[in-house]
This record gives C-alpha cells, structure tokens and sequence, in this order.
C-alpha cells in the first residue's frame, strides 16, 4: 500500500534534534494534506507539524516526550484511507527511521507552521526573555550534532562517568547514538574514559559561549507541595540564564528618560498610524533611537568569539514578548532600515504571531540586541540578563505622569507633571566599558527626549 513518511524536520540551521510534544491524531485516524498531527518541540520554537499526505496515520513510530534527531521518521501515513492494521509503535529515542524493504514510502519533508518556544531562549535574553543560545561562533553544525547528542545518551554517559567527545559516532555528522554508548561500554573502555566536566562549569564552547546542559539543584518535596516537570522551554530559560550568568561579566547602568515630547507626537499622529494599520506605541519609538545608536556605538551589537570581538554589520534587535508557556524575543531584522510605520507594524505582527504560535524559526534567530519591557506590568525598573551571544539588553520601566523638578530658563525650579520613564542597560563588561555605555545611553536618552517630528 502507499506510505508517506514524517519525518522530525529541520526548524532552523542551528537545530539537530525535536522532541514530540504531543499527538494531535492517532493510529487509524483519518488526516488531510497540511492538517496538523503533531506538536514538536526544538530549542528554538515549539511547532505544530503538518501531514505531508491525506489519508490514514498508519504508524507512529516515536512517542510523545521522546527527542529524535532531524530527519529521523516519526511517523507513516497510509496513502490508500486504511490503518492497514499497523500498531502503533512506541519506539526508543533510536527508533528506526526506514520503512520495510518491501515498500518504499516516499520521504516528504512537511512544510510546518512554526510556532515559538527558547532560547532562548533562545532558550533566553533575561528573567524576562526567552532567546535562546544559537551557537558558538566557530562551531560548525557537525560539531553541534556531535557534543549534542539525545537526552538518553547523555543520560548513560552520566551514569558511567563517560566523556561522550572519546567515542566514535555512527550516526549524524559523527554524532553519538545510543547502540555507539553501549557498545563502548560493553567494550570495557569506558572503565579508562576520564569523567566529562562537571556540569555546573560546562567548557566554553569555541565562540566563548559554554555548551552543554546545566544541572540544577535538586531540592526535596515537603508534604502537600505540588511538584510538575519543567516544560521544555522553561528548562532552557533556565539551562540560558546560568549560562548567561557565568559567562558574561554583568553590569547595569540606568537612566530617567523623559518621555513627555514623544507622548504629544504619539496623541498627534496616533490617528493617522491606525488609518495606515499599524499602532504607534512607545516601544517604536524606543526601537528607533536604539537602533539609529547602534550604528554610532558599534560595540554595543557586538558579539564574544573566543579572544574576539565580532562586530556584528546588521543591526537585528530582539523584542521580549512574554507568553502563558514562556518567554520569546523575535528579532526585528535590518532594524536601522525601518521606517518608524514599519517598525510600529512590525512589532504588533511580531508580537501577535508570537501569542498566536506562528513565528518561523528565522524570526527568532540572530538578533543582535535585546529590547524587555517590564514595565508593561507595571515594574519600575529591572536588571535584565544579557542575552547570549548579546553584549547588551535594554530594560524599559513603566512610562508613566509623575512629578519631576524643572529648571526654567531664568534659572527657577519648579515641580511639574512629566511622563517619565526608568531605562536600564545591562552590558558585557569584557568588551564594553562602562564609558561605552554611559555614551551610548547619553545619546539614547537625549534623541528620545527631542525626538524629532520630522521622523515619524
């Protein structure tokens, strides 16, 4: 009978492996070409996966919380409308990934429909971010695919103080598989292998960026507590924000803005942004200025390559967007290039098509400077953490009237009511002096506080 496989699909350049989250249909249920049957789950968004063929869900190979690599089938659809009597499979993480030799199904590679996750968060850009780590500098996809390898693996090699880089791989780009970590240790060669880093202090990875998984504390349960797993994305906020951490040298400077200019323009032009569909908020005119000051303080869209400093030529600023499941920051590509129309259009569609789980994994990808708003909740200000390979993140207070003592041009005080604003900026220290710093928020603060009219 005619099969098509599904297969676990490549969300991104970056991404070696999925977890299945969830399966929306089950063996024997009939499913139509583009309808969703599955959720999976990468360390860059969270997608549901369409069916590359009408007909029935004749197998499902891998079961659900199970991390396969890219590429590997996880399920068949009977072309001819019959379950054909085929059980359902719950395969380990090294589920086979061909068909009887007796058929050939043809491999279609499904077209998914994206929707977010971190880590990023992205994995993750601060407490309040889910940007995820995209990997070092100078690590090339093999290299990923070897040192990743599948939750199950890394497991066995744990248990037996196994460092996973001594063993030869079969399987992708020379990545290491479950029958590869037995077999070695049934050789008896695991009993000479030394014990891999601690997890805590992973090594940094080429680009200066660690790799690896961080282990957390295990804290004992008391009596009536509730205790849940962590869901995938909340574990590589988590796994990010250590890392982050450790890596770079934190500092945070910050800065009263006075936001009283740019709140008449918005009352002015407001009306004529909803008639072109877009909503001019704050956050645009934020993004602006931050990016015009990019191109003036190269340093600041920079990145950590081991001993250097790659001074990044696009200027791609990532917007926290926080979700009920998680935190994702899509990025804003060629940001500096935006029209500030473009920028208020864009930030509502990115924004919504985060809530509604429909990013590609692009939109999450190589951004070059973090924006979180905490003040949209009402925060005043906050420290957030940069997020990698990021040299710097923007925290914006909440922008509100309050009172604010004034210097008249004859030289008297007086109290008057402003909207004010708290900005923070959280920097690398090991290429971004707090002078570095101090100018480029110097330079923000002064363009948001005579923005020009001629700009909008």
């Amino acid at each position: 009978m005619p099969r098509v496989d599904v297969i676990m699909p490549q969300m991104g350049e970056s991404i070696v492996e999925g977890t299945v989250s969830r399966w929306l249909k089950q063996v024997g249920d009939e499913v139509k070409r583009d309808e969703a049957i599955l959720e999976i789950s990468t360390d860059k968004v969270d997608a549901e996966i369409p069916s590359p063929a009408a007909g029935v869900l004749a197998e499902i190979k891998v079961p659900e919380g199970e991390t396969v690599e890219v590429q590997t089938v996880i399920a068949v659809i009977d072309t001819d409308g019959k379950a054909g009597g085929v059980a359902e499979v719950a395969a380990g993480s090294e589920a086979a990934v061909t068909a009887p030799a007796a058929e050939e199904p043809a491999t279609v590679v499904p077209t998914p429909t994206p929707t977010p996750t971190s880590v990023p968060p992205a994995p993750v850009a601060s407490h309040q971010e889910g940007g995820v780590v995209t990997g070092a500098g100078g690590e090339t996809a093999e290299e990923r695919l070897r040192t990743k390898s599948t939750p199950l693996v890394r497991r066995i090699a744990a248990e037996h103080d196994i460092d996973i880089s001594r063993i030869p791989g079969t399987g992708i780009a020379g990545r290491v598989t479950k029958k590869d970590i037995l077999s070695f240790i049934e050789s008896g060669k695991a009993a000479g292998a030394p014990a891999p880093a601690p997890a805590t202090a992973p090594r940094p990875a080429a680009g200066g960026v660690a790799s690896g998984e961080v282990l957390h504390p295990v804290v004992e349960p008391w009596p009536g507590d509730r205790v849940e797993p962590m869901s995938k994305i909340r574990k590589l906020t988590a796994d990010h924000m250590v890392m982050s951490r450790r890596v770079s040298a934190h500092v945070t400077s910050f800065y009263e803005v006075d936001f009283t200019r740019i709140a008449a323009l918005r009352r002015k032009k407001k009306g004529e942004y909803e008639q072109r569909g877009a909503k001019l908020t704050y956050m645009a005119f934020i993004i602006k200025t931050i990016a015009d000051n990019l191109r003036r303080h190269p340093v600041l869209n920079a990145s950590v390559s081991g001993d250097s400093i790659i001074y990044r030529q696009p200027i791609n600023i990532g917007i926290a967007v926080a979700l009920d499941w998680g935190l994702i920051v899509p990025v804003i590509k060629g940001t500096d290039e935006l029209s500030m129309l473009g920028l208020a259009k864009t930030v509502v569609d990115l924004a919504e098509r985060a809530r509604t789980k429909k990013l590609s994994p692009d939109e999450v990808q190589k951004g070059t400077f973090t924006i979180t708003n905490p003040g949209v909740f009402g925060s005043y200000i906050g420290a957030p953490i940069i997020n990698q390979p990021q040299v710097a993140i923007l925290g914006i207070g909440a922008i509100e009237k309050r009172p604010k003592v004034l210097t008249l041009d004859d030289g008297q005080d007086v109290i008057a009511i402003r909207t004010m604003s708290m900005l923070s900026i959280a920097y690398d220290h090991r290429i971004v002096d707090g002078a570095d710093a101090d100018r480029f928020m110097a330079d923000v603060k002064k363009d948001l506080e005579n923005f020009s009219e001629g700009a909008i």
